[in-house]
C-alpha cells in the first residue's frame, strides 16, 4: 500500500504526564536587539493518547473446590488482559526550523514588545498571550489491592494436613460469616453492635473476611487502566491507513512493527484545495522579500484524521494541520502607529492569528 507523506513516529509504551500549559518569555524590541525579536512558526505534531485497560486473573488455592463447596465457577489460570479503551488526540504545534522569522519595529514604537514561548512560537505582538487551559488528563488507576487470606485462617485450617481439608474448613468459615452477617441484619445476633459506628466496623470486617476467603476459591481478578503516547508529524500529503502501533489482547500496546499485535492506522486526508503555481525568478524574490519584512503567520489547513483498529473506527474528527495551509504577512506599517499599538493574539500551537486588537 503506498502512502504519499512522511510520518515521524515516537512509540512511548507508559503512563503518560499532563500536558502543561505553556511558559512564555516577554521579549522587548529595543536598541540592543535592533528593535527586532527573532521567532518561529510551528508545524502541527498530534499526539495520540491510547487509553488502556489491563485485568489480571489469578487463580486461589482452592480452585478445584469451588463448584462443590461454594456453587461457584472460579478462575482456573493465571493470565492477563489488555482491551483498547478510548482514544485521544491533541494538536501541539513543534518549533518548525526551516520558518524563523525576524519582526522588526521602527526605532520610535512606543515599547514594542513580544510574547514567545519558551521553544520560541509566538504568542502574541503587543499584548497578553491568551493561552488556553488544557484541559487535565485522566489519571491512571488501579483497583484495590486483594487482602492475604491466611491471615484470618483459623488454627485447625492452619494445622490440616490436605488442601482437601484446609477447602473444607475454610467453606464453613465462610458459611460461618455469613449466617453471623444475616444474625446481625436480622437483630437476632447474640452480640449486637452498641451503636452505628460499632455496627458499621462489624460489618466491614466480615466482609472483609468473606471476601479474602472466597478469593481462595474464586480467584482474583485486578484491574488498572494507563495510558500510551504516540507523536506523529505529518509531512504535506495525505496519509492512508498507514499503521502507527500495534495491540494484543494478551501484550498489550507495541511497537508498529511487532507483528504479535494487530495493526493500529491513522488515515489523514487534507480537506484544504491546493494551489500550485510557478513563480518566476522575480516573482520569487518579492514573495522572499514580502517575508523579510513583516509578520509572517500560518493559515492551517483543515484535515479529516480517523484512526482504526480491529475493524472499528476509534476516532473520526477534522483537525488543523499547518503543514496542509499556506503562510501570510502582516505589513511593518501596520505596527507604526505610536498613539495606539496594534495588538495581535495568535494560537501558539498554530501559529495562526487569533485576534487583532487595534
Amino acid at each position: 500500500m503506498r502512502v504519499t507523506g512522511y510520518l515521524f513516529i515516537a512509540v512511548l509504551i507508559a503512563t503518560t504526564t499532563p500536558l502543561s500549559a505553556q511558559e512564555t518569555i516577554r521579549m522587548n524590541a529595543v536598541k540592543a536587539n535592533n528593535y527586532g525579536v527573532a521567532y518561529s512558526l510551528p508545524k502541527t505534531s498530534l499526539v495520540i493518547t491510547f487509553k488502556v485497560k489491563k485485568v489480571t486473573y489469578k487463580r486461589g488455592d482452592f480452585y478445584p473446590y469451588a463448584q462443590r463447596y461454594l456453587g461457584i465457577e472460579p478462575i482456573t489460570e493465571n493470565r492477563t488482559t489488555y482491551s483498547l479503551e478510548d482514544v485521544s488526540i491533541v494538536n501541539k504545534g513543534i518549533p518548525d526550523e526551516s520558518n524563523s522569522f525576524l519582526i522588526e519595529f521602527r526605532s520610535n514604537t512606543v515599547e514594542p514588545f513580544v510574547y514567545l514561548t519558551k521553544d520560541g512560537l509566538i504568542c502574541s505582538v503587543n499584548g497578553n498571550p491568551e493561552l488556553e487551559k488544557t484541559k487535565e488528563p485522566e489519571s491512571p488507576t488501579r483497583s484495590e489491592p486483594s487482602i492475604d487470606p491466611r491471615r484470618f485462617l483459623t488454627e485447625e485450617t492452619l494445622m490440616a494436613g490436605s488442601t482437601a481439608k484446609q477447602a473444607e474448613l475454610v467453606s464453613k468459615q465462610i458459611l460461618e460469616l455469613r449466617r453471623t452477617r444475616n444474625d446481625i441484619l436480622m437483630g437476632e445476633a447474640e452480640n449486637m453492635p452498641p451503636d452505628g459506628a460499632a455496627y458499621k466496623l462489624v460489618m466491614d470486617q466480615i466482609n472483609a473476611q468473606e471476601k479474602a476467603l472466597t478469593e481462595m476459591f474464586s480467584g482474583t481478578m485486578e484491574t488498572e487502566t494507563f495510558f500510551t503516547d504516540l507523536t506523529i508529524i505529518p509531512d504535506n500529503g495525505n496519509i492512508n491507513r498507514q499503521v502507527i502501533a500495534r495491540f494484543s489482547e494478551k501484550l498489550g500496546p507495541l511497537d508498529a512493527d511487532n507483528l504479535a499485535g494487530s495493526p493500529i492506522y491513522i488515515s489523514l486526508t487534507s480537506k484544504t484545495p491546493k494551489i500550485e503555481r510557478l513563480l518566476s525568478e522575480k516573482e520569487l524574490a518579492k514573495l522572499e522579500d514580502k517575508l523579510k519584512q513583516g509578520l509572517v503567520y500560518n493559515i492551517p489547513g483543515k484535515a479529516d484524521l480517523k484512526i482504526e483498529y480491529d475493524n472499528r473506527t476509534l476516532k473520526d474528527i477534522e483537525v488543523d494541520i499547518v503543514q496542509f495551509g499556506s503562510k501570510e504577512v502582516l505589513t511593518k506599517k501596520m505596527f507604526d502607529n505610536n498613539k495606539k499599538p496594534i495588538k495581535i493574539i495568535f494560537y501558539p500551537d498554530l501559529g495562526a492569528i487569533k485576534q487583532i486588537i487595534q
